[in-house]
């Protein structure tokens, strides 16, 4: 069947409406959007998908809303957003208009889903406060959104549109970005795992440019890997591992002597010919050559394990 309009509900919108509108006008730029809430509009017919409205979730009559009682649920009870339903039907297509692998669609639509569309799901549905993000709660993806929405007092009787128009190229952006780093980190995976494998028992990783690797070092179980150097830009980077995704905390700070230093005083402090910053917070260092990389690297594992 071939889709010419895209309908959902017309007023103030919500991050599953527009995140959804991103999927859909990916695979089907050539449809007419129609944001409304007349009956006729809203009713099963030819050449539509209908989401977040309509009181239906029915994917052969092209209707996928949530907001029925019972409303649809994954298979571990957990509630559908518009956005969970639409994902979960045209998720993979829209992996496939970004390029993804063929052999990576599974795992990368579970992983967006679980990730990225579960919490919106869960938000919406008001299964999930956004306190639960604590000081960061107005920082969240559907308070962001939302925000865009055009202010209480607005009068023209086309904001509305406007605004989700305009939040529509946002959520684009921020969809893609999302997806696009998650291809991203697996087609990291393999350099670090011959990365790890080349290291051997050194704890000291050496990359062949910048790239993900934390959660690839977590998998591999390199448990003894204290530090990462890699090129960029003409320049040699030395940095920290963190613990994991959820701290700031990593297996080894960088010397506290190095601390804020820069050329002159970081080579005498660090005894490095070519050591040229070192943040304050001792997470990253910068050398002018691989050399003095790997020696920058060397003395800061021998300072950890003397401490």
């Amino acid at each position: 069947m071939i889709i010419s309009h895209l309908v959902t509900h017309s007023g103030g919108f919500h991050a599953d409406e527009l995140l959804s509108s991103v999927v859909l006008t990916q695979l089907f730029p050539e449809a007419q959007l129609v944001r409304t809430r007349d009956a006729a509009w809203i009713a099963p017919g030819e050449g539509k998908l209908i989401y977040d409205v309509g009181r239906d979730y029915d994917p052969e009559a092209g209707v996928f809303d949530h907001h029925q009682r019972p409303g649809p649920l994954r298979d571990d009870d957990q509630p559908y957003s518009s956005f969970g339903l639409i994902w979960k039907h045209f998720g993979r297509e829209y992996l496939r208009a970004l390029r993804a692998p063929e052999e990576q669609l599974d795992d990368l639509h579970q992983s967006f889903d679980r990730g990225f569309v579960l919490p919106i799901d869960l938000v919406d549905n008001g299964a999930l406060e956004p306190s639960a993000a604590g000081p960061l709660a107005g920082m969240t993806l559907p308070v962001l959104l939302e925000s865009l929405k055009p202010a209480f007092d607005e009068t023209d009787p086309g904001a509305e549109d406007v605004a989700f128009s305009k939040a529509l190229g946002v959520a684009r952006a921020l969809v893609e970005a999302a997806v696009k780093g998650r291809m991203s980190k697996r087609r990291a995976q393999g350099m670090v795992d011959q990365a790890i494998e080349a290291a051997g028992e050194s704890k000291i990783l050496e990359l062949p440019q910048g790239m993900p690797f934390r959660s690839a070092v977590e998998k591999a179980g390199a448990d003894h890997l204290l530090f990462v150097v890699h090129p960029r830009n003409g320049d040699w980077v030395l940095t920290t591992i963190r613990r994991s995704g959820d701290t700031f905390e990593n297996r080894a700070d960088l010397p506290e002597a190095w601390a804020g230093l820069t050329d002159a005083a970081l080579e005498e402090a660090s005894g490095v010919t070519g050591a040229k910053f070192c943040h304050n917070a001792r997470f990253i260092a910068v050398a002018a050559s691989r050399d003095a990389a790997l020696e920058m690297a060397a003395r800061a594992v021998a300072a950890t394990e003397a401490e």
